[in-house]
């Protein structure tokens, strides 16, 4: 977030919520030229994008008057960012990071083989 960020978030932003991850959203009095406000994201930390949760896509991608609520839906898992290039990234099994070790075939495989 540059000096310029902040600044105008001071002077024209209208703070409309936080999330778990404590990242800010607002709004702006200035109109786009398709009519919309101007909506943005303050992030907590690294801007990282895919430390948006759903709830709030959707409220700064106008496809939402409002934030969604969060855990209305028993199937609903909790947000995570992208954990790509950190400790905490999936390695499947077999991966050469994870030990390099994996199953035998079971031979339900068909290789596809032309004509």
């Amino acid at each position: 977030m540059t000096i310029g960020t902040r600044l105008f978030t001071w002077r024209n932003g209208e703070l409309v919520g936080t999330d778990a991850f404590g990242n800010r959203y607002f709004r702006g009095p200035v109109r786009q030229p398709s009519g919309r406000e101007q909506r943005w994201v303050l992030y907590k930390g690294k801007g990282e994008a895919s430390k948006v949760p759903a709830e709030w896509h959707a409220w700064l991608h106008h496809t939402a008057a409002k934030p969604l609520e969060t855990g209305t839906s028993p199937w609903q898992k909790p947000h995570i960012p992208n954990l790509t290039g950190t400790p905490l990234t999936y390695l499947p099994q077999g991966h050469d990071r994870n030990g390099g070790q994996r199953g035998p075939a079971t031979g339900d495989y068909q290789p596809w083989l032309p004509g």
